[in-house]
């Protein structure tokens, strides 16, 4: 049985889009938009536009999205966000090596923005868990940060996140996040 395939109801099949080892993706990535999104044919446009979401971000968090916070967005869609956090000297740890906090904050604005332009103004959304592995040293360079919302409900956002070198295709982190989403 193709991996994609999962029987539905009376013994009927149906063909669920599959990553590149064959696994099969969540349901809720159907929904997404962006590089790469399995089914680029929807039409779900982000709650928030990236120049709404600078503007907002920049009024409510001017230490990390004001011109000198280091903190850009590049690129948001219903169910996920793009965002490039500029190279600072004094991010970097004994070593030599970008420090775990400066790829978690990254990380975690990255599932923010997600989520905020998925669902629009919403700045009390809270991390409730975080979760990252670091997967190898980054270079002393920008890192840009991907997320993919797994889950959008009601309450609660799941998301992924691929932290990565700038111009490298090997990711240096994988977190995954879940968020509490505020009355709507």
């Amino acid at each position: 049985m193709d991996p994609g395939d999962r029987p539905i109801g009376r013994g009927r099949r149906h063909s669920f889009p599959v990553d590149i080892l064959g696994r099969s993706l969540p349901y809720a990535m159907f929904k997404t938009r962006g590089p790469g999104a399995p089914d680029a044919q929807t039409n779900l446009q982000p709650a928030l536009a990236v120049e709404d979401l600078r503007r907002l971000l920049a009024a409510a968090f001017p230490e990390m999205f004001s011109s000198q916070g280091g903190f850009s967005i590049l690129e948001v869609w219903h169910g996920g966000s793009r965002v490039r956090k500029a190279f600072a000297p004094h991010s970097l740890r004994p070593g030599g090596t970008i420090s775990g906090p400066a790829m978690m904050a990254l990380a975690d604005a990255t599932m923010y923005i997600a989520v905020l332009g998925s669902i629009g103004w919403k700045p009390l959304a809270v991390t409730t868990s975080f979760h990252i592995n670091f997967l190898k040293k980054p270079a002393a360079r920008a890192l840009d940060a991907e997320c993919r919302l797994l889950k959008l409900g009601k309450r609660l956002a799941v998301g992924e996140i691929w932290v990565h070198s700038q111009g490298e295709v090997d990711p240096v982190a994988h977190a995954s996040a879940t968020y509490s989403i505020p009355d709507r």
